[in-house]
């Protein structure tokens, strides 16, 4: 079934959504990253494969173990963002596919093909971490998503011994509107797509 949402819903996902640098000191409850996950696990990926996997940095201890790994420009506003989500996908996602893809032997499709393994991997990871900004918006969060951080830290700090690899942080809380900067251009539809 298909519909097109209203425009307070296109507002909250799209059009008034922005990327946020500044946070109010108000916590996160677990409960809206748990929705946010049951909303983003619903977008589609290739045979079903579910490759993402989320680390919530919440505790002092867990943001002291992030903080060596980010760029000196992202320390500040990811220390004081309330939580911030280690984006991440699964190398051995295909374990699960007898479970999430039944009605055909799918594992079958990536054992030992690890070139297959990273693209499907990297590439639906990144997918449900679009689709997890755009859920965590519906549920009434902003996010500041980002890159500019070790990854290689990340890992060693977060998944060391796992087939887990970082892909971007996404800080997650109530923005502080008053400090963004002006919206950046976009490009229209006639820079950017084609027609054929």
């Amino acid at each position: 079934m298909t519909r097109t949402v209203d425009d307070a819903a296109l507002d909250a996902l799209f059009r008034d959504a922005r990327t946020h640098f500044d946070w109010r000191e108000r916590p996160v409850d677990e409960s809206l990253l748990r929705a946010a996950w049951d909303l983003a696990k619903m977008g589609p990926t290739s045979a079903n494969s579910l490759p993402a996997r989320i680390t919530f940095v919440v505790s002092p201890e867990a943001k002291a173990k992030l903080k060596p790994a980010l760029i000196p420009t992202n320390v500040e506003k990811t220390m004081k963002a309330p939580v911030t989500a280690i984006i991440a996908y699964d190398l051995a996602f295909y374990e699960k596919l007898p479970e999430l893809f039944p009605h055909t032997d799918a594992r079958s499709w990536f054992v030992g093909k690890e070139a297959l393994i990273e693209k499907t991997a990297f590439r639906n990871g990144s997918l449900q971490g679009a689709y997890f900004i755009l859920a965590a918006r519906a549920v009434g969060l902003d996010c500041g998503p980002m890159s500019g951080f070790d990854n290689g830290a990340v890992d060693a700090a977060f998944f060391a011994g796992t087939a887990i690899r970082s892909n971007f942080l996404c800080n997650l809380g109530y923005g502080d509107g008053s400090k963004l900067f002006a919206r950046g251009p976009r490009l229209s539809f006639e820079e950017a797509c084609r027609i054929e």
